[in-house]
């Protein structure tokens, strides 16, 4: 199995899980640049379940579109457990779903600091009666391409996790 592959297995096993459910998905990206949503459509009957995808790549979307306070962005940075909590639970006020997840991260070349390296990302994934998950993971300076496509993945987990 190739990585696409796996990571279209993922997105149907989702899919499959949310229309059981009955339930609504909704996705925040930052440095996943909408590739999380695009997982999620390829699977055929997908709209049943993908209400609306946000691509948030800009503080000021992140801002404007999905509630993420400045402050918050000003005082924790774009990249981190409180601006990607903000974002999903952001996603909820601004959709139909009935669970969402976000991804913000550094996926390189460059951008990185000691602080907040490349290949740092957070992801939150927000249901509709308070569940709240987070996860950093620090997938180390692997290209731009792999840790795009292993936050990906990560973030497919997390939405199977809310759906329980």
């Amino acid at each position: 199995m190739t990585a696409d592959t796996n990571i279209i297995e993922a997105a149907r096993r989702v899919i499959d899980a949310y229309m059981q459910r009955k339930w609504m998905i909704a996705t925040a990206e930052s440095c996943t640049g909408g590739l999380v949503a695009g997982a999620l459509t390829e699977i055929a009957g997908s709209s049943a379940v993908v209400d609306r995808g946000f691509v948030t790549y800009s503080n000021d979307a992140k801002h404007r579109l999905l509630g993420v306070t400045r402050d918050t962005i000003e005082r924790c940075g774009a990249v981190s457990r409180e601006t990607a909590e903000a974002m999903a639970r952001g996603t909820l006020g601004n959709s139909q779903a009935h669970c969402s997840v976000s991804v913000t991260g550094i996926a390189g070349p460059g951008g990185g600091t000691e602080d907040k390296p490349v290949g740092l990302v957070h992801f939150a994934a927000a249901r509709r009666d308070g569940m709240l998950l987070h996860r950093e993971c620090r997938f180390g300076d692997l290209g731009r391409a792999e840790i795009r496509r292993q936050s990906v993945s990560q973030a497919l987990e997390m939405l199977l996790e809310l759906v329980g």
